[in-house]
């Protein structure tokens, strides 16, 4: 097993309903397969939940903690609950994100910017600040901060205009994961990025089925045309495997590592 005896905390471990698995459930089972204790954060205590009854169901240990990591006491308390339940912090998977909202420049409301950011960075940053300490006293940790492939080629789809504040936020994740990870080098410390292309979640079907008004299937088509790699969209389960890859001491040399995930997609279009 690839992370046995380590102890992961997945923020984003739950996800809304929908016909395929997200990212941070994905994540969150594979890090079990692999042997690790996983404390699985969410908003929505609920979505995570059954995210543990699928860990368990699989042989694997994880407990839940509700958070909104846009309050500062309660990225505090993700840190305290790993070491208080696990006696340490191994792998910090930051994979919580949203777009919905987001509007060209001059149309893009600054309350929305506000929140947006606050969930795509602010939130990355107050979890990286309090689990680090617990790190760097070991001597040793992973960060794992979910981006975007938006964040370094343009991303427009059919029916939407593209979006300033997502784009941006997601990019300052890149930028935040460069510094995290000079910084806390000389403590063992390794920190990259992944960057999804078009991934077949429930957040990016269900939302643009419903906004559009067209089945998920048109959605899924349209999508999938766009990749380069056997024109089909990626799974979470792709993502997932990538983020067992980071975690694990075989990229043990690799951290400031910004890594698309996307089928080529990047490439075609950046």
């Amino acid at each position: 097993m690839r992370l046995k005896d380590k102890v992961a905390i997945v923020v984003g471990a739950g996800q809304q309903p929908g016909e395929t698995p997200g990212n941070g459930r994905a994540t969150a089972i594979r890090f079990a397969q692999e042997g690790a204790r996983v404390l699985l954060v969410d908003r929505n205590p609920d979505w995570a939940a059954e995210t543990g009854r699928m860990i368990a169901a699989d042989g694997g240990e994880a407990s839940v903690l509700a958070a909104d990591i846009t309050a500062e006491a309660d990225c505090r308390a993700i840190a305290t609950a790993g070491v208080e339940r696990y006696g340490r912090i191994d792998i910090l998977h930051n994979n919580v994100g949203r777009s919905e909202g987001d509007r060209g420049t001059t149309e893009m409301d600054a309350d929305i910017w506000d929140q947006l950011f606050a969930m795509n960075l602010k939130g990355m940053f107050m979890t990286c600040k309090h689990v680090l300490p617990v790190m760097r006293a070991q001597r040793s940790g992973v960060i794992l901060n979910v981006s975007s492939i938006a964040s370094i080629c343009a991303r427009r789809e059919p029916g939407q205009r593209s979006g300033v504040t997502y784009k941006t936020s997601k990019g300052a994740v890149n930028t935040l994961t460069h510094h995290i990870a000079l910084e806390n080098a000389e403590y063992g410390v390794r920190c990259n990025a992944i960057l999804p292309g078009l991934i077949d979640t429930p957040m990016a079907i269900e939302r643009r089925a419903r906004e559009r008004n067209v089945d998920r299937d048109t959605v899924r088509r349209e999508r999938d045309d766009r990749v380069p790699l056997l024109r089909r969209m990626g799974t979470a389960w792709d993502v997932a495997n990538a983020a067992v890859f980071l975690a694990s001491d075989e990229a043990q040399y690799v951290t400031a590592l910004i890594m698309p995930v996307d089928g080529g997609l990047s490439a075609q279009s950046g």
